[in-house]
């Protein structure tokens, strides 16, 4: 069994997973738009190019994500998508890109568990944890 997150957004999902294909050395394995499928036929015609289903792969893990149609789209509550990194100055180098243009909730730094741990909102909406644990 497996678990993976999945990202609605508000039409912004394919700049997104641009930024977090860049940012996170991910790789998008699929960016389905609405164009061209039998979903085509239930939405608006601006909406055509919005996307349907995506994923990418970080590391050894899945990350899925659309664009939720006007009137479906909820700002994302009650989680965040963590990411556990080794390396206290990728966590950092991370953070700042993540943080530009959003909402820092708790800045990155050390804690009693570890090294650094920061949260925030990004720009997309996207709540975040990063994580660094401290050395064993």
């Amino acid at each position: 069994m497996q678990v993976h997150a999945y990202l609605n957004f508000d039409g912004r999902c394919e700049e997104a997973f641009k930024f977090y294909e860049q940012l996170l050395g991910g790789k998008i394995n699929a960016m389905m738009k609405h164009a061209g499928t039998p979903a085509e036929a239930h939405i608006a015609p601006e909406w055509a190019d919005k996307i349907l289903h995506a994923n990418m792969t970080v590391g050894d893990t899945l990350l899925m994500a659309s664009d939720a149609p006007p009137g479906h789209y909820q700002k994302p509550a009650g989680f965040a998508v963590s990411l556990q990194v080794t390396d206290p100055a990728e966590a950092d180098r991370v953070f700042a890109a993540l943080a530009e243009n959003g909402t820092v909730s708790m800045p990155i730094q050390q804690t009693f568990w570890a090294v650094r741990f920061g949260m925030l909102t990004d720009q997309y909406g996207i709540p975040w944890m990063i994580n660094c644990d401290q050395a064993s």
